[in-house]
């Protein structure tokens, strides 16, 4: 006999969690004369797409410089000259797959609706949008350095977008963009240090020079207003990046191995809730979750019990393990305690002499 099936993909999700993450696909969507979908792999996959101009071809070739490691693949969205806006992109966007988001031809009136539509997207995804002064959630990187000049050629914000897109997209799991090199970029409309902090404190992500080199000054979102449930944790695009891998881990592996497979009684809950584990267990080994940690999943008794009541079940007398064995008809009520591990950013060392 063997573990069951739901653990042993659990444990391969988890074993394949720092591979996965080194790898993202970037989304482009660009401006053509027709409508077409186009998965490229590498750079040298474009040379079949007849309208893809000189320019966009600049576009595509930034989005692959990556960072650690390129992209896993771009994917091309022609928009279509008939479409004024960008519903029918938005369309395709939301039945594909992908991680992050460059729209390089996008025009600044049309910014703001596409943040609203990010912000409502039911997908766990980013885009990276040029002065995007309306954003205010993890899913809108608000990219504002303007006037970009590189070896290769001159970009607007909004161009350099494939740039900061494939480069996120390359980043690992376990780093951040913090301090990414831009060896490509000679020069760019500089800040100062006082509009800098301003900037990334409005959660806006700039570029910076320190001197030898240009540099992602901080891997920021644009969410900026904390609640009790979202703190300071959700401005970190790597912190949002790997809430996003376990959610979406999690959520495929439950609906490809376990949801309408199991019946649902107290041993085969807790047969998820160790397969659950096994994954996160995974993660603290990967350094992705923090190991002094406890990061734990379990049954979420008051949620069960508040259901067990809303269908007539008398609980008033019920202990904890009693209502945690109780029968709840095709619901799983589980929450879980995570603490992702952030990358060294801010070092403070004091020296005596």
């Amino acid at each position: 006999m063997s573990l069951p099936n739901v653990m042993i993909n659990f444990k391969q999700t988890g074993a394949t969690a720092i591979q996965r993450g080194e790898r993202g696909i970037v989304a482009l969507v660009l401006n053509g004369e027709t409508q077409e979908v186009h998965e490229l792999n590498n750079i040298k996959d474009a040379a079949g797409i007849d309208q893809l101009t000189d320019k966009q071809k600049e576009y595509l070739q930034l989005a692959f410089m990556g960072y650690i490691k390129p992209p896993k693949k771009v994917i091309i969205i022609f928009r279509g000259s008939e479409e004024e806006n960008y519903s029918q992109a938005q369309e395709i966007l939301e039945s594909l797959k992908w991680d992050y988001l460059s729209i390089p031809e996008i025009e600044s009136g049309d910014v703001a609706n596409v943040v609203v539509w990010m912000t409502s997207l039911n997908k766990r995804c980013k885009v990276v949008l040029p002065h995007a002064t309306t954003a205010d959630t993890e899913k809108v990187i608000n990219f504002t350095t303007s006037n970009i000049k590189t070896s290769e050629g001159d970009y607007s914000t909004a161009e350099y977008t494939s740039r900061i897109a494939g480069l996120l997209a390359g980043t690992p799991m376990t780093i951040s963009a913090t301090f990414a090199p831009l060896k490509e970029v000679i020069g760019f409309d500089q800040l100062t240090k006082e509009q800098m902090d301003e900037a990334i404190s409005k959660g806006q992500l700039i570029l910076y020079h320190d001197g030898e080199k240009a540099k992602i000054a901080r891997g920021v979102n644009s969410f900026t207003t904390t609640t009790q449930d979202k703190g300071e944790s959700f401005k970190k695009i790597k912190i949002v990046d790997a809430m996003h891998m376990i959610e979406d881990d999690i959520k495929k592996t439950c609906e490809d191995s376990y949801i309408g497979k199991y019946s649902n009684s107290y041993d085969n809950k807790c047969v998820l809730i160790t397969a659950i584990q096994a994954y996160l267990d995974q993660l603290v080994m990967d350094g992705i979750l923090d190991a002094d940690f406890k990061n734990v999943v379990e049954i979420d008794v008051e949620q069960q019990r508040n259901y067990l009541k809303s269908i007539g079940v008398d609980v008033d007398n019920m202990k904890e393990l009693d209502i945690k064995k109780a029968n709840t008809r095709d619901k799983v009520f589980l929450k879980s305690q995570i603490k992702i591990l952030d990358a060294i950013e801010d070092i403070s060392l004091n020296v005596t002499i």
